[in-house]
């Protein structure tokens, strides 16, 4: 994912493989990890003539997002847990924070549904 994520637009097998740091990698292992991407919902893919092209399913971060909610969900007191997170982050990113819950005033309540720009939601 780390190379797709770089780049703005689709890449074959071959291109992915070469922007990988473990060039070692069989052609045949890096097009089956795409292939289970694609069809896992991570990764998009579009035919180009004979080849596939692979894109990201989503940003980055909106992957991320969706990681957190689902550890979020996995706890058994989310309040508690959110507590401990604010608890954990330095002055900047609570500030961060502070800044997107300002933003989100009024919303997310009453079974409201609070997107991320970007997100797709990914079911991980």
């Amino acid at each position: 994912m780390e190379v797709l994520w770089q780049t703005d637009s689709a890449l074959t097998v071959r291109q992915v493989s070469n922007g990988l740091d473990q060039r070692e990698l069989a052609h045949t292992t890096v097009m089956t990890v795409l292939d289970r991407l694609a069809k896992k919902g991570f990764a998009r893919r579009e035919r180009d003539g004979r080849a596939w092209r692979y894109r990201p399913a989503a940003t980055r971060e909106a992957y991320v997002t969706e990681l957190m909610l689902t550890a979020l969900d996995q706890t058994g007191d989310r309040v508690a847990a959110l507590a401990r997170f604010a608890q954990s982050v330095s002055g900047d990113e609570a500030e961060v924070l502070r800044e997107a819950l300002a933003g989100t005033e009024g919303h997310g309540q009453d079974g409201d549904e609070l997107r991320v720009e970007g997100d797709i939601g990914i079911g991980l």
